[in-house]
């Protein structure tokens, strides 16, 4: 049974391919990320652009801060929400430069990207 979305006050059932980016989303462990891309390229189909589209419409019920851009800036809008996870799962950041717009860190990605092979490994 498919995960169910709130749309127009009516519960619908998730497109499939919304599953199954969401179900990548919470395989993520606590101080990881994946890009956009990366998602997609775990799937095998779609890209950032449909990935980034399903966490936009779907992913406030799974840890959507774990999901990120490849250049490790936050999303904007939600750069306090999104802090306050990383800090809470020690996800590595990079100090903002005195030059960035409100000096908001970004995601240290060589540290806190993940591949998914702690995973594969644990669940073969």
């Amino acid at each position: 049974m498919g995960r169910m979305s709130e749309e127009s006050g009516a519960a619908r059932e998730l497109p499939e391919y919304a599953e199954r980016v969401l179900e990548v989303a919470e395989l993520i462990p606590p101080g990881r990320v994946m890009t956009y891309g990366d998602v997609a390229e775990w799937l095998g189909e779609g890209g950032p652009r449909q990935v980034g589209r399903v966490m936009a419409l779907y992913g406030g019920a799974v840890p959507w801060w774990r999901v990120v851009r490849s250049d490790g800036v936050l999303l904007p809008g939600h750069e306090l929400d999104a802090m306050g996870h990383y800090r809470a799962e020690s996800t590595p950041l990079r100090e903002a430069s005195r030059a960035a717009e409100g000096h908001i860190p970004r995601l240290d990605m060589r540290h806190a990207r993940w591949d998914g092979e702690e995973r594969a490994e644990s669940h073969t």
